[in-house]
């Protein structure tokens, strides 16, 4: 059974004409704006425990990530029409499934600091990081100002969320920022950058926590 999930690029037409473009356009600016919406699974550390009396916080962002991996498959195995699919998704993993993934094993596998740091990265600077690669007009800004932002984003983070000395916390924000932005890089077919720049960096931070001297 074919399901079409979107309006056939109605508003992403009418936002990429109100920018000055097209479909095109409104479709990219779009993914943009939705990929920053990441940032709302940090709720799992604002949430009471118990707020949802029948499931806990852990269970619900689960279920939340397979509502998403069932929509991939029917995508697939059922062809429905899922919006903002670019057409090197079509044959593979779409890029949404990866960043669910990565959020989700940021926020139940790393320490809450690390999570933090990652989440609000991959979301929001992910999309900067497209934007100024396929623009010969800002190229010239990357990779410099991503690994700034991603370090200023550290900083505030560790800074609020722990007690680690002032050494620490530049390092540890230099660390991540160098390896979040050199993860987005590569272009693998089958490895999402965006899982890439929150799961690579997760890991090198949190190693770097547990086993720091």
């Amino acid at each position: 059974m074919s399901v079409r999930l979107h309006r056939g690029g109605k508003f992403r037409g009418w936002l990429g004409r109100r920018l000055g473009g097209d479909v095109e356009l409104g479709d990219r600016a779009w993914r943009r704006i939705v990929h920053t919406f990441g940032v709302v699974i940090l709720l799992y550390y604002v949430v009471p425990p118990g707020y949802f009396v029948v499931i806990t916080t852990e269970e619900l962002v689960l279920l939340l990530l397979a509502v998403l991996l069932v929509m991939e498959g029917c995508r697939h195995l059922l062809g429905w029409e899922l919006p903002m699919i670019r057409p090197v998704e079509e044959r593979r993993v779409a890029s949404f499934v990866y960043f669910g993934v990565g959020l989700v094993a940021a926020v139940l596998l790393f320490p809450e600091p690390v999570a933090v740091v990652v989440v609000i990265g991959t979301a929001t600077l992910d999309p900067l990081v497209g934007e100024l690669r396929g623009s010969p007009r800002y190229a010239r800004y990357y990779p410099g100002v991503p690994v700034a932002l991603y370090a200023g984003i550290a900083v505030t983070v560790f800074a609020v969320l722990t007690d680690w000395s002032v050494v620490e916390v530049i390092v540890l924000a230099a660390a991540g920022a160098l390896v979040a932005i050199a993860a987005e890089a590569p272009n693998d077919r089958w490895i999402d950058d965006d899982l890439a720049m929150t799961i690579v960096p997760g890991l090198l931070l949190w190693a770097l926590v547990v086993f720091w001297p």
